[in-house]
């Protein structure tokens, strides 16, 4: 049984995960989150709080972008609910993840040495 409840939880991850996407990308008009994408999203056990994890695509950019998305919170999760018609949803808590410029330094580092194992 405790399968179903972790495969229930992964879907309900991924699920936010793609809202907020979709949100992001065709409901929210502030330009400082052209850039922006959730890479991640964690619930917690009683699925009152997610981490959403988020990067941006120009590091430039992640100072505006990071004050854009905490500033529009409410807005999100309201959406959110009214998208994915739930009865409580969960806190967001947006969190940066620097996975593309982990990925950019890595090929960087590949580029620059590419006869080296």
């Amino acid at each position: 049984m405790a399968r179903n409840v972790s495969f229930s939880r992964e879907k309900f991850e991924e699920k936010i995960l793609n809202e907020l996407n979709s949100l992001l990308r065709s409901e929210v008009k502030d330009p400082r989150t052209q850039f922006i994408s959730i890479t991640h999203v964690e619930l917690n056990k009683d699925y009152s709080q997610a981490k959403v994890y988020w990067d941006t695509f120009d590091a430039s950019t992640r100072g505006n972008s990071k004050k854009a998305i905490e500033g529009m919170v409410g807005i999100l999760r309201k959406k959110l609910s009214q998208n994915i018609k739930l009865r409580h949803t969960p806190e967001l808590k947006f969190i940066y993840n620097s996975q593309f410029e982990d990925e950019m330094k890595i090929s960087q580092l590949l580029a620059e040495n590419p006869d080296e194992e």
